[in-house]
């Protein structure tokens, strides 16, 4: 806490928002937008090696969260204070930060995927401000970002060669999906059928037990969709630029409108399970990965004369 309690000294109003913009750079919707971006548009097996590590990083990031159920800095501590904009992302346990594991798969697989070292440079800084900015606005401790980053990193190496050689190599990408749906199976079943303490925080578990169902049907969603693309669509990355924007900006508006309105009545045909989550996050991906890229060879073709 003596860090935490340093940096709160340090605090001006024009630091408290440059680094409540720093910190997003790790919420999940920054992470999924560069994911489907990069997915769409540039490169489809970091595509896939952003997902996986992103996906990967919550299965640990949750587990460890539940196991350990370390407060928030402030609970701990009622005379520290935090930025207050970022106590709405702050939900959950503190141990371990999810948001610096999140820039991992946002900066740093693209940092080792592409050989390019100013960009890589950058990205490294990016998620060194990401953690920092944990730290500075007051929801996490050194500890918290510090295994993060060990966990992010460890993730990034591991994972890579699977995705290094992806169109000649496609066996290797099925063997970590089915790896990956295999350790999310297992914390599912974690979730559900460990004799957790009678004290454990009722909204920490419920998000556990949610982003367990979303990660497991993801992670078959990430094979499906690499099986029905591999042999079916093989849908093009490729169009002239303004192209790219219209194929972004219509795709990612038609995925959030969908995320969105599936939510209740999905939740009200599962009674209220978790579960709804896991197939809303599915259906997603589904559209994400198989239904929109059918449209994208009609966008390769826009400007072409």
């Amino acid at each position: 806490m003596e860090l935490l309690y340093a940096l709160e000294s340090i605090r001006t109003p024009f630091f408290d928002k440059l680094m409540g913009l720093v910190t997003n750079l790790g919420g999940e919707s920054v992470f999924i937008a560069a994911a489907i971006i990069v997915f769409w548009c540039l490169n489809k097996s970091c595509g896939y090696y952003m997902m996986t590590v992103g996906f990967a990083g919550t299965i640990i990031n949750q587990f460890l969260k539940l196991w350990f159920r370390i407060p928030r800095p402030w609970v701990k501590d009622p005379n520290f204070t935090i930025v207050e904009s970022a106590r709405a992302e702050a939900t959950g346990y503190s141990f371990p930060s999810g948001h610096t594991q999140n820039a991992f798969a946002v900066f740093g697989a693209p940092a080792r995927f592409f050989k390019n070292t100013a960009l890589r440079i950058i990205f490294i800084l990016l998620i060194a401000l990401t953690a920092f900015s944990r730290m500075y606005v007051g929801v996490h401790t050194p500890l918290d970002v510090g295994v993060s980053i060990i966990v992010g990193t460890i993730l990034i190496f591991v994972i890579y060669p699977f995705f290094r050689d992806m169109d000649k190599s496609p066996k290797k990408v099925y063997i970590i999906f089915s790896i990956f749906i295999v350790l999310a199976a297992a914390f599912v079943a974690f979730v559900e059928l460990y004799d957790f303490p009678a004290d454990i925080d009722a909204e920490n578990y419920a998000s556990g037990l949610k982003n367990a169902y979303m990660i497991l049907f993801c992670a078959i969603g990430l094979m499906l969709t690499f099986f029905i693309d591999t042999k079916y669509v093989h849908f093009p990355t490729q169009a002239v630029w303004w192209a790219q924007i219209i194929k972004v900006v219509v795709g990612l508006a038609i995925l959030l409108a969908l995320k969105s309105v599936l939510k209740a009545p999905l939740l009200a045909l599962f009674g209220g399970h978790s579960i709804a989550h896991g197939v809303r996050y599915f259906i997603v991906i589904l559209f994400a990965g198989i239904v929109w890229p059918m449209t994208f060879k009609f966008f390769a073709k826009l400007g072409k004369k």
